[in-house]
Formats: structure tokens, C-alpha cells, sequence
């Protein structure tokens, strides 16, 4: 009796994550079969098996048109402010836990505090900064611009990572004639590779998706992706196969490197969670 509870219990389980697996991916798949009708047959009725495959929505905005470019910016920003706020976070987070900075609790809280305003509100006077120093529409102050947003997070989420290090190792480090500099360098950041992948993925991946600051602070030589996706929509009608096969596009640099790194991604989010 027992053993059939067991089972109806696992067959549960079992039937509630594959509901969630087909809810969650269920968009992505058609999405998919969008991006590969023609315009015709987006109108023709609701078909979930596409038999064919239109390819002009896939090549005629990479070639044709500038979603190149945009694809180009995207992984530029993305990539450029990752590299940035990383090389930041961590030198931040090895101050923070290895050194005793007067009011370090204070400012580690003051730089959390920088992420809890709702983004809307600093849109005014980073256009006015943006205009005044010759920033709009530029890849560099994209990049400048998204440290503010995701540094805070960044040294937030590496902070407990960097205190779950032992610090027995940096004396026994120093004693053998290692360097501050060669401290952080060959045994911190080893250590700590896990969570530096895990913040590095969070990080790219909400630079990537940032729709908001890049719409308004960029025209056409720095534009996105992301908010090229809403040149589609125009006042004749929405080009819905083009636009999904840009959106299918967008999945495959985050796919790509949240697979290279998926290995760090358990490792990273169960670290210093346990201490003794």
C-alpha cells in the first residue's frame, strides 16, 4: 500500500514539472513557429505544427536591414559591461570582506540602496548628463550607464560568496610571501570562480534584456536588439514573422553562453550559503 502511494506521489511530481516545462517553454516553441510563416500565414488561423519554413523573416533583417548592426551592439554592451562591472565587483567585495573599512556596513548598504529606486526615475537626468557630456547614442555610455544598475547587485550577490571564503588561507598565503595583489589573484578568485560566473550570467543577461534607458538613449548608431524589436510595429501593422524570428535570434547568445557556463551556475548559488 505504501509502495503504491510512493508511486502515484512520484507520478505526481513527475506529471507537475513536465505541466511547468510545457508552460514555461510552450512560448519559446511558438514563437518559433511564428518566425517561420510568411505573412499570409500568421493570419491564416491557429496551427501548432509548422510544416514549412519561411526564410526570408530570418535573413532579410541581418541582411537587408540594420538588425545586424543592433545584433552587433547588443553582444558589444553586454559583453563590455559584464567584463566591467565583474573586474569592479570583486575588488569591491574583497575590500568589503577582508578588509576593515571604517563604515564598511554603511556603504555596502548604501550601494544596495542604488538598486531598489525603480529605473523610471532616473531617466530625466541621465538624458540631460548623457546630452551635456556627448554620451547619447554611444556603445561606451550604455555600458557606463548599466554599472550603476547592476554593480550594486553585482557586489551584493558576491559579498557572501567572498566572506564564505576561509580567511586561514590568506595568512597561510602571506606567510609564504604572497601579495595582496597576488592574493586576490591565485587564491580569492579561483575560489570564487563559481559565484564570479554565476554574477557574470545575471549580469550579461540583464544588460542584454534592457529595454528601458537603451530606447531612450540611443537613435541608430547603438540601438539593440531589444528595442529594435519595436521598429516592427508600425502604423500599417506589425510584421509578426520578422519580428519573432529577431526575438528567436535573441535566445541564442544567452543560450550559447548560459550553456558554457552551466557547470559554475549550481555551484555559484549553493556557495558560502552552508558555513560551519
Amino acid at each position: 500500500m505504501s509502495g503504491g502511494k510512493k508511486t502515484w506521489r512520484m507520478f505526481l511530481v513527475y506529471l507537475v514539472c513536465i505541466l511547468i516545462a510545457v508552460a514555461t517553454l510552450f512560448p519559446i516553441y511558438w514563437m518559433f513557429v511564428i518566425s517561420a510563416r510568411s505573412r499570409l500565414e500568421v493570419f491564416l488561423g491557429p496551427r501548432l505544427i509548422q510544416t514549412s519554413f519561411y526564410a526570408p523573416n530570418y535573413y532579410r533583417p541581418f541582411v537587408q536591414d540594420v538588425y545586424g548592426r543592433y545584433l552587433v551592439n547588443s553582444l558589444l554592451i553586454a559583453s563590455g559591461n559584464t567584463l566591467l562591472v565583474v573586474c569592479l565587483a570583486v575588488l569591491a567585495t574583497y575590500a568589503f570582506s577582508r578588509f576593515r573599512v571604517p563604515g564598511s556596513n554603511n556603504l555596502f548598504f548604501w550601494t544596495i540602496t542604488n538598486r531598489m529606486a525603480p529605473p523610471a526615475v532616473f531617466i530625466v537626468p541621465f538624458f540631460l548628463m548623457f546630452t551635456r557630456l556627448g554620451l547619447r547614442d554611444s556603445q561606451f555610455g550604455l555600458i557606463l550607464l548599466y554599472c550603476i544598475f547592476n554593480l550594486p547587485f553585482a557586489i551584493w550577490l558576491l559579498k557572501g560568496m567572498m566572506d564564505g571564503i576561509p580567511k586561514e588561507l590568506d595568512e597561510a598565503a602571506l606567510i609564504d610571501g604572497c601579495s595582496l595583489w597576488g592574493l586576490l589573484w591565485h587564491v580569492i578568485i579561483p575560489l570564487a570562480k563559481p559565484g564570479i560566473m554565476v554574477t557574470a550570467i545575471l549580469n550579461w543577461i540583464f544588460a542584454w534584456n534592457e529595454y528601458l534607458f537603451a530606447a531612450i538613449l540611443t537613435s541608430v548608431r547603438s540601438r539593440t536588439i531589444t528595442t529594435g524589436l519595436a521598429e516592427f510595429v508600425t502604423v500599417i501593422g506589425t510584421n509578426w514573422g520578422e519580428m519573432a524570428a529577431v526575438s528567436v535570434v535573441c535566445l541564442i547568445p544567452a543560450i550559447v553562453f548560459i550553456g558554457i557556463a552551466q557547470r559554475h551556475i549550481i555551484a555559484g548559488l549553493t556557495f558560502g550559503a552552508v558555513k560551519d
